[in-house]
């Protein structure tokens, strides 16, 4: 069961413009009116099309929060000949986007839950530099809702001010609605997992400082090896497989006893894999791998790798239901557990 909230629509907007404000839910017109523009030119403002100059752009944005204005979405669709819209926004490249099995598991979770209805998908991958820009562009024209991965949680906050239709794929700033997972106890049960198999140098390649998915494996593991009186070798880089490659072959360097990896993502995972295979490591037999997320490159690695599973389309599913549902409201969430899936890459250490 998930958790419920009903809660409006409500854009909330800050500015310094001040105006009187119109009898009623403001309208287009109003806004064209106390702005001294065309409705034609409010409009370009709205769905940020040329032909407005940028200070009448900026003067036409503060009447709009002002007024308290807010775009009927429905109008909006009628006009555009388009059904309503769900927004996933992505922090990362657009190479990473394509290649990244997280990424298609996200997407096929949202189609599913759209599947039979007019509403649709709309995809934006931005670098974190162009992310506020394009959140502040979108903020006034959502309709469904608005899906967030790897967004800062500074920058998910101000949005949020601004836009309530929204869900982050893991935890974020303060009181935005998030659909999580219990990455800590899933990266735990690995390294208890490994220990049990039989391996006692069990090293870890962590994903980026500032990623909550990343931060919840690492604690997780930092965890277990205290529980299990192990030491603490680990790197930290991106959940790349260039950099589960590189910090492996770094790892192997330094500490050439290292029987077992825990990797915080199966991308990264294949990485680490193909330098052990590159440093003459068989696997499980020298050094067992286990990874995270659970993807399908997880069952068709050489050989299959263990990995903790995320049901990734599900929670991509759960979110989507929520804000075309409207049950989102201040500090909903919804968590899924992680379990861990055994295969070939993790079994016992032999002799």
């Amino acid at each position: 069961m998930y958790p419920r909230g009903v809660n409006g629509a409500i854009f909330r907007c800050g500015s310094t413009y001040s105006c009187p404000m119109p009898q009623g839910r403001p309208t287009l017109a109003d806004v064209a009116r106390r702005a001294g523009v065309s409705k034609a030119a409010v409009s370009r403002v709205i769905n940020d099309a040329p032909g407005v100059a940028p200070q009448t752009r900026e003067h036409v944005r503060q009447v709009i929060a002002a007024l308290g204005f807010r775009p009927d979405p429905v109008a909006r669709a009628l006009a555009s000949g388009h059904g309503e819209v769900i927004e996933l926004v992505v922090v990362d490249e657009p190479s990473i986007f394509g290649s990244s099995p997280y990424y298609g598991r996200v997407t096929a979770g949202i189609l599913q839950e759209l599947a039979g209805g007019n509403a649709q998908l709309r995809v934006h991958v931005v670098d974190e530099a162009g992310a506020r820009a394009l959140l502040r562009r979108i903020a006034d024209t959502v309709t469904l809702g608005v899906l967030l991965i790897n967004v800062p949680p500074e920058i998910a906050g101000e949005f949020y001010a601004r836009c309530d239709r929204v869900v982050a794929m893991s935890p974020s700033a303060p009181g935005v609605p998030y659909i999580g997972l219990e990455n800590a106890e899933g990266a735990r049960a690995a390294v208890t997992h490994l220990h049990e198999s039989g391996r006692r140098r069990i090293a870890a390649l962590h994903g980026q400082d500032g990623n909550a998915c990343a931060e919840g494996r690492r604690e997780g593991h930092r965890r277990a090896v205290l529980e299990l009186g192990l030491p603490d070798i680990s790197a930290t880089g991106k959940f790349r497989r260039e950099d589960g490659y590189l910090l492996t072959q770094r790892l192997l360097a330094e500490e050439p006893e290292i029987d077992a990896f825990f990797v915080g993502c199966d991308l990264m995972a294949t990485g680490a894999m193909q330098a052990l295979a590159d440093a003459g490591r068989r696997i499980p037999q020298d050094v067992a791998v286990v990874g995270f997320d659970d993807s399908v490159i997880a069952e068709c690695a050489t050989p299959p790798m263990s990995s903790v599973h995320q049901p990734v389309e599900a929670m991509a599913a759960a979110a989507t239901r929520a804000m075309v549902g409207r049950q989102l409201a201040p500090h909903w969430r919804c968590v899924f557990p992680a379990d861990l899936r055994v295969r070939q890459s993790s079994h016992p250490s032999t002799t």
